[in-house]
């Protein structure tokens, strides 16, 4: 007779990792990552536009100010940058789960005409790294009117 351990189905994070992609030929699955890529590549911004300004957000958690940079490329393309390194791994360490992701990222945005690229401002607070880009508020034309008798 044979004793087989059994997952708790209640808790997901019992469960092993099943990905049909593991298998795939070409490297794809989550295992495939290796040295400076992986899927923190894809970091989060939000971009919304105010009446004065485009203001993105990206969360950063873990990364210092040092670590990123933002450049504006061709006049009008925002580019985010930067990169978290991954945590050394010491021989005596036994690693039972890997989710927070390493490596470097890259974001870009094509800027609207109305965008003012000289007076671009950045901070992080938080992990989390505000680019505001102030824009041309136009006025609307005001025409005068004859009014007539």
């Amino acid at each position: 007779m044979s004793i087989a351990r059994r997952s708790n189905i209640f808790d997901p994070f019992s469960l092993g990792h099943c990905d049909p992609l593991d298998d795939f030929p070409f490297g794809w699955g989550p295992l495939s990552f290796s040295g400076d890529t992986s899927a923190f590549a894809a970091a989060k911004i939000d971009w919304k536009e105010t009446p004065e300004a485009h203001v993105f957000k990206a969360d950063l958690p873990g990364i210092k100010k040092e670590e990123v940079e933002v450049e504006v490329e061709e006049g009008n393309i925002l580019q985010i940058t930067g990169h978290r390194n991954r945590e050394n791994e010491e021989k005596t360490d036994t690693w039972h789960r890997v989710e927070r992701s390493s490596g470097k990222f890259l974001r870009r945005f094509r800027l609207p005409e109305n965008a003012k690229m000289d007076q671009i401002k950045a901070a992080m607070e938080n992990g989390v790294l505000t680019v505001t880009v102030p824009k041309e508020v136009k006025k609307p034309a005001i025409k005068s009117i004859d009014i007539s008798d």
